[in-house]
């Protein structure tokens, strides 16, 4: 079990700092180290799990060959943005854009929400609502979306009893941002121009965490604690 190895080679160097100088400082030290890098952990195990979308997640579909990609499948993906989302590659390529501009928990998120209206365990739908949760909505999660608070509070509470429905808000949301956001950018995008063997304007890649999609609201904090959902 990956988590398991993980808190027992941290557990092994926190025992081992803790008995030199300065024992109890260093020892305060591992223990934040633990808390920041076991989050990490299980984020990742999350987002790297199987599910319907399993051959275009992110996360793991990082080694496909953008050259196996022909122009004119390329050159579809510009019809729409639904056009776009329907094909593997189209997907994964754009996952490599939004990771240029820091912004790849909009597709994961995306991807997720597909997936987790699959799911028709009520026991599996409970504990992949609190991930969920966890990783994308509440307040300074690890891929936290760009969404209003009151979405957020809609979630915080649609989840104490999950339906295949909670994320549907936070997810058209989501969708919508990328849709008139992100997907104008991607299509003049070196990345995307040079599978379709064309040359852009010479369009400047912003690095930076792209989220647009501005609200109004007051932000507010959820509450709750979720770190013991996971």
């Amino acid at each position: 079990d990956a988590t398991a190895a993980f808190s027992e080679t941290l557990l092994a160097l926190l025992t081992f700092t803790s008995c030199g100088p300065g024992g109890k400082k260093e020892e305060v030290l591992f223990i934040s180290v633990i808390i920041l890098k076991d989050k990490r952990c299980q984020l990742s195990l999350l987002l790297t799990k199987s599910g319907s979308h399993e051959n275009i997640s992110p996360e793991k579909k990082t080694t496909t060959a953008t050259s196996n990609i022909s122009p004119e499948a390329a050159l579809s993906w510009s019809s729409t943005f639904e056009e776009l989302l329907r094909h593997s590659d189209g997907v994964e390529t754009f996952s490599q854009f939004l990771r240029t501009e820091f912004s790849e928990e909009n597709i994961e998120f995306w991807l997720a929400c597909e997936e987790y209206k699959t799911i028709d365990s009520d026991s599996r739908l409970i504990t992949k609502a609190k991930q969920m949760y966890a990783v994308f909505i509440e307040a300074d999660a690890p891929k936290e979306v760009n969404i209003d608070y009151a979405t957020k509070v809609a979630i915080q509470k649609a989840i104490t009893t999950p339906t295949n429905t909670c994320f549907d808000a936070a997810q058209s949301k989501v969708y919508s941002l990328m849709k008139k956001d992100c997907y104008p950018r991607f299509l003049t995008s070196e990345i995307y121009l040079r599978l379709t063997k064309r040359k852009g304007p010479g369009t400047t890649m912003f690095r930076r965490r792209s989220r647009s999609c501005v609200f109004n609201e007051p932000r507010g904090e959820a509450t709750g604690d979720s770190s013991a959902w996971l």
